[in-house]
């Protein structure tokens, strides 16, 4: 029921996730990255308690492989989950167990690995890697819409999608872009929309939590 991408950006050291679903608010359960740290999505049959899981080991010093051999070994059902992972050095792992739903898939490359079920076609994933790698100048949030409308553009899931979301963590312990479209019947339009609202101030809302005296103009009624 859904496909997904995680991704690193070489040039900035920038985490990010980005996926989509027919089921309502995924990027809520699947969809997780840690500064400094990586990566992660849980999908299919969604425990959303193993993406956090998969950061911890990381945290600890796992490698990708290191830190999916460990949260798969330790989780209930894993047979019914669909894993990826990407480490501080970029490097991906993946879990599709024997029960991950129809069409399914997964491809890696440098710095990115997407991942996806129920899909109209295996180039679904393809697609979404060569679009992520075209241009690695580009800002991350960029690459990783780019790689959602590849999916989309491929075939994407068997039904219509309903909810995406994408996560993007710098320096900050907080992730600097976190949107979500929980239940729409263009969910990919809607993020791309929000994401040309939030891209040009992004940064600002980082310089507000940290040194508000140095923030910009809030631009709001009743700010001088």
């Amino acid at each position: 029921m859904t496909f997904s991408l995680v991704g690193r950006c070489a040039r900035t050291g920038r985490f990010g996730a980005v996926v989509t679903s027919s089921s309502p608010a995924v990027a809520a359960r699947c969809a997780w990255a840690r500064a400094g740290v990586g990566a992660a999505c849980t999908q299919n049959v969604t425990d959303p308690a193993l993406g956090p899981r998969l950061l911890d080991a990381l945290s600890a010093g796992a490698t990708a492989t290191e830190a999916l051999a460990e949260v798969v070994a330790g989780a209930s059902y894993a047979e019914y989950r669909q894993l990826t992972v990407i480490d501080q050095a970029g490097a991906v792992a993946s879990h599709s167990g024997v029960h991950t739903l129809g069409t399914h898939h997964t491809v890696e490359a440098t710095d990115c690995l997407a991942a996806g079920n129920l899909l109209t076609t295996p180039e679904v994933p393809e697609e979404m890697v060569r679009a992520f790698v075209a241009d690695p100048a580009a800002d991350l949030g960029d690459r990783l819409l780019a790689a959602l409308s590849a999916g989309e553009e491929a075939g994407g899931e068997e039904g219509p999608v309903h909810s995406c979301g994408m996560v993007i963590v710098d320096k900050a312990p907080w992730p600097v872009t976190d949107l979500r479209v929980d239940w729409s019947d263009s969910p990919m339009g809607d993020l791309e929309r929000a994401w040309k609202i939030w891209a040009p101030q992004a940064a600002d809302y980082v310089t507000r939590a940290l040194d508000p005296t140095a923030a910009p103009s809030y631009g709001v009624p009743g700010d001088e």
